[in-house]
């Protein structure tokens, strides 16, 4: 029979230099318990610690495990439950946004989703040009539900898949978005993929080929409802980023990009197409101003082409612009929403993009002929030597 004395000690110990309202531990956190706190029968408490593992990693060691209530040192449990999902479908489905427009691969991506057949697709691209918002206002459209998860490097399979926790002193299985979707039927968006760790998206390689999926924490042999399939966005194509600029990101398994049937590549939309979207906001905010539109539109698209062409390292994204219309809405002063709006950059390439701003809209000298695309760009690449009002 196990010594009592012991494991009261460790478990005191425990929670003492560890204490959560989950009572949830990390392996790291037991080891260092283990190694400053002194036993008389170490190998002793070591097997009993192991008894108490609740997932992958983790185990859950409540303080109740040396109350009155035990019996030989092991926790009492009511009941082990699995806690299923109870979410209503319908309160998935995505909020339609009614300045929204659509471009870039929103057809073939609305194809996809409204076939219903699993067929995993990867969207890549640079930051703010609307890769995971097509996916969502497509949902919205055709009131499909949708599940949508942020990557990031501290995302593990537990997270995905699901866990074991402790909830009113009964062990439940809790089901990650994963299972979830698989059960419901429903897109899964991963976003943010590249940020997630190569080790812990191995976990999707079978569900990303469509095939029943053994969930282990259940025994159990899940097989995908009709309806779900798998989308990823990145910035990266699952390389890493090797100028810095998407720093977090990681290089993923080549087994796991290959299970993608399709790669689609999402660019800025066209100066057409971005002006709708800057007039829709416009609207919508209550500060319609045609000509500052125009402006910022070719703005932006100067900057990313001399962005393309190597003369600068940054560039305006669409949701930059969005940025700026609302600070407009805000302050009701342009000068003020393109300062306050591009203050992210470095000192050099603030005071160039503001520059630029200026030769675009000929705020300063109307009568003073309109600059070439040239004289633009040199704008963008020159430190300028003053900065208007």
């Amino acid at each position: 029979m196990m010594n009592n004395v012991n494991i009261k000690k460790f478990v005191e110990s425990l929670h003492k230099s560890y204490s959560n309202d989950e009572n949830k531990f990390n392996w790291k956190q037991i080891v260092k318990v283990f190694k400053t706190t002194k036993f008389d029968n170490k190998s002793e408490v070591y097997n009993w610690v192991k008894e108490q593992k609740a997932g992958r990693g983790s185990y859950i060691i409540p303080l109740s495990s040396v109350s009155s209530s035990v019996t030989n040192n092991v926790v009492k449990i009511d009941s082990v439950k699995s806690e299923s999902s109870n979410l209503d479908a319908k309160s998935l489905i995505p909020i339609k946004d009614s300045n929204y427009v659509p471009f870039g691969n929103f057809k073939d991506l609305e194809t996809i989703i409204t076939s219903r057949q699993f067929y995993p697709a990867f969207v890549t691209g640079p930051t703010g040009n609307g890769k995971s918002t097509s996916i969502e206002q497509i949902c919205a459209k055709h009131k499909i539900s949708l599940i949508r998860v942020n990557l990031n490097s501290l995302t593990d399979e537990d997270q995905l898949i699901g866990t074991k926790t402790l909830i009113d002193g009964n062990i439940q299985i809790v089901e990650g978005p994963v299972v979830i979707a698989m059960r419901l039927g429903i897109p899964l968006l991963l976003d943010e993929i590249d940020a997630g760790g190569a080790n812990t998206l191995l976990c999707l390689q079978p569900i990303l080929e469509g095939k029943p999926f053994y969930f282990k924490l259940k025994n159990e042999i899940i097989v995908p409802k009709f309806g779900f399939n798998i989308f990823a966005t990145a910035n990266t194509k699952g390389k890493g980023s090797e100028d810095g600029r998407y720093i977090g990101t990681n290089v993923l398994n080549e087994a796991f990009l290959e299970r993608f049937a399709v790669t689609f590549q999402q660019e800025y939309p066209s100066p057409s197409i971005e002006l709708k979207i800057v007039k829709n906001l416009m609207d919508s905010y209550k500060c319609k101003n045609d000509k500052f539109a125009e402006t910022l539109v070719k703005w932006a698209d100067v900057i990313r082409k001399t962005n393309e062409s190597g003369g600068v390292d940054e560039t305006i994204t669409t949701r930059r612009l969005v940025h700026i219309v609302r600070a407009y809405s805000v302050f009701k002063n342009i000068d003020k929403s393109i300062q306050l709006c591009t203050n992210r950059f470095d000192e050099t390439t603030r005071l160039a993009f503001i520059d630029l701003f200026d030769k675009v809209s000929n705020n300063k000298e109307t009568s003073a002929p309109k600059p070439s695309e040239s004289e633009v760009a040199n704008a963008v690449v020159n430190q300028p030597q003053s900065v208007s009002a």
